[in-house]
């Protein structure tokens, strides 16, 4: 490829910086001032450095917006529960809170049990819950 030509003004001292610089390295003069323009040009590692961390705050913050649509997702699912659970739930008497307590004991230990395996193959109810909801307007978009 050929090289175009420019012709350029420098201060007399940086002239002579120049020049010093080109014969203690063996270089011409257009060789060593062709090099300092690209280096001032070419992105520095600063610059690098800057971009690759914009870059993962952007990967952080996407990943904090997951967090977030997700904790709404089970606030949301816990209330729900709660309100139908109270709603629906009628008073024992006296003489059968006892017996309700221990089988709410057997069932809680139960759901501890299903919960931990649901949990171990990789919370895929939070998954079934996402394609469910990605349409609707009232959840928060993630």
């Amino acid at each position: 490829m050929r090289k175009h030509r420019l012709s350029v003004y420098l201060e007399p001292e940086i002239m002579r910086a120049l020049a010093a610089y080109a014969e203690r390295r063996d270089r011409s003069l257009s060789l060593v001032a062709e090099a300092a323009i690209a280096s001032f040009v070419t992105p520095d590692e600063t610059e690098r450095q800057e971009a690759a961390i914009a870059a993962r705050l952007d990967r952080l913050s996407r990943a904090v917006e997951r967090l977030e649509r997700d904790q709404t997702i089970t606030i949301e699912t816990l209330a729900l529960f709660v309100r139908h659970w109270l709603t629906v739930m009628p008073s024992l008497p006296e003489p059968h809170q006892e017996a309700a307590r221990a089988k709410g004991g057997e069932r809680y230990e139960a759901f501890l049990e299903a919960l931990g395996r649901r949990l171990a193959k990789g919370s895929p109810f939070r998954r079934e819950v996402s394609t469910e909801v990605e349409g609707d307007p009232t959840l928060p978009a993630g």
